[in-house]
């Protein structure tokens, strides 16, 4: 039997080994600068956020998903700034704001494949309509920011060397549109009773699908990246998914306003409040958070494409 407090503590460790990591890295930079005044806004509102959620004090325990990851943001955007002297808050704060409004309607996606595969139910939200759905709006909004704050802390504490060019034709690369299209579409088609056992198709199938279109079209890209040897960004994101999956999920545990996870799978054995090969599913995210954001604000004309 999977002793759930084991599993709770085994959850703290590992997230407390990931933030140790980041930690490490950002101390041990030689090219660090003085730490930013809006970093340590972050740190200063994450701790009372914790504060205020021990003792019960609301709003604090309704809202504190989004309070704590606004602050997240914060503090990893310091810290690049720290390393780089250039960060996304800093140098284009208005393209930070658009990828918050970008990231409530792509996360809408998800919400809407949920509908019919029922892997997650939201628990503890205030009942008037209108606060509930500020909370919805502001933690949506924090989710596709805090992955490229990730990636960007990421790539700032260990910067990619130059790798092997690495191509496919475009023939393979229709390929992967058409596996990815076949990932999105299977899971709505199926009897909903297996429905719910496939959403790891949905954590993939915007990678598949997307990728190769703004690859072809000239927008940043995954496999534009690979062609010139650079890996850097593809290894930012995949490990930013494992942090900000860490984190989502240890913050959330102890929020009022929360997510649970009802797949048919692995139920008996959790880490926080998600089944233990849920993890696996965070670095694609992260991957897909980037591919559904290039293409959306390609599409709104907010990015430039390469010639």
């Amino acid at each position: 039997m999977y002793a759930p407090f084991r599993g709770t503590l085994l959850g703290i460790g590992i997230t407390g080994a990931t933030v140790a990591a980041l930690a490490a890295g950002y101390f041990r930079s030689p090219r660090r600068r003085r730490y930013p005044l809006h970093g340590w806004l972050g740190m200063i509102a994450l701790a009372a956020a914790e504060l205020l959620l021990w003792r019960g004090i609301e709003p604090v325990p309704t809202y504190f998903t989004p309070i704590v990851w606004s602050a997240f943001i914060l503090i990893a955007d310091g810290a690049v700034l720290a390393l780089t002297h250039g960060s996304r808050l800093h140098n284009a704060p208005l393209s930070m704001a658009r990828m918050a409004l970008l990231s409530i309607p792509l996360w809408l996606i998800f919400e809407a494949y949920n509908l019919r595969l029922q892997n997650w139910i939201y628990t503890g939200i205030s009942s008037n309509w209108a606060a509930a759905m500020f909370g919805y709006a502001w933690s949506f909004a924090t989710i596709t920011p805090a992955i490229f704050e990730g990636a960007d802390l990421v790539q700032a504490l260990w910067p990619a060397r130059p790798a092997n060019p690495w191509t496919i034709s475009g023939r393979a690369e229709n390929l992967l549109a058409a596996c990815g299209a076949a990932c999105l579409i299977v899971p709505l088609l199926v009897p909903r009773r297996m429905a719910a056992y496939l959403f790891g198709l949905v954590w993939i199938g915007f990678i598949l699908l997307l990728d190769p279109v703004n690859h072809r079209i000239g927008l940043p890209s995954l496999l534009g990246d690979l062609a010139e040897g650079f890996t850097g960004r593809l290894r930012g994101f995949l490990l930013s998914g494992w942090i900000c999956g860490w984190l989502w999920e240890f913050w959330n545990y102890w929020a009022e306003a929360k997510w649970h996870y009802i797949f048919p799978m692995f139920q008996e054995a959790k880490i926080f409040e998600m089944p233990l090969p849920g993890y696996l599913g965070f670095p694609p995210f992260a991957l897909e958070c980037f591919t559904m954001y290039v293409t959306a604000a390609g599409l709104l004309g907010w990015l430039r494409r390469v010639a």
